[in-house]
């Protein structure tokens, strides 16, 4: 019930379809359609929908961490970190800057975790994998176990493929072509 009531979330408020390709790409490439899931994560009803449900796609796992790059991973990290400290199984959520900070101690991760912690590192949209294989670069190097890397959306665009050919494990909540 709840996956339903955010694929028509999705669908109303993210989702924007046009007959030719006018949707600039974070790749640069120009699509038909584009997935603006702050549309999403900025609204308190979908985040804690999408938090109840992305947790229940992760807690098998047994995850200590949630995050990915900002900024489109952050919300999502929160959201799952706050439905899994209700459900009684905390798992903390940590942040990727894009870059290493020029200052302080110079972090590219942040969060209350630990080498050797277990955790799934979050997309909003995958369409090329190079945001989130980013994300599991700088985890690898704070030496976290990446259990899988876990989007809202799949645009189906070799996004998956192109991870899974660096032998990571990748899940979708939903492919775009559910969504269109």
């Amino acid at each position: 019930m709840d996956r339903e009531r955010l694929k028509a979330l999705i669908r109303e408020r993210s989702l924007k379809v046009a007959d030719e390709p006018i949707f600039k790409l974070s790749s640069g490439k120009l699509s038909k359609y584009y997935i603006d899931l702050k549309q999403i994560t900025f609204d308190p009803e979908s985040v804690y929908i999408l938090g109840k449900v992305l947790y229940q796609a992760i807690k098998d796992l047994k995850p200590q961490g949630v995050g990915g790059l900002t900024l489109g991973a952050d919300p999502i990290a929160y959201a799952v970190s706050m439905v899994s400290y209700l459900e009684g199984d905390t798992i903390k959520p940590f942040v990727v800057r894009k870059e290493p900070k020029a200052h302080g101690t110079g972090k590219q991760v942040e969060g209350l975790l630990r080498a050797g912690d277990r955790v799934v590192v979050l997309e909003d949209v995958i369409t090329t994998g190079s945001s989130a294989l980013k994300a599991v670069q700088a985890c690898k190097r704070e030496g976290y176990e990446v259990l899988c890397v876990y989007a809202v959306v799949d645009r189906e665009e070799g996004g998956r493929e192109n991870l899974q050919r660096e032998g990571l494990e990748v899940y979708a909540l939903f492919r775009v072509s559910e969504l269109l």
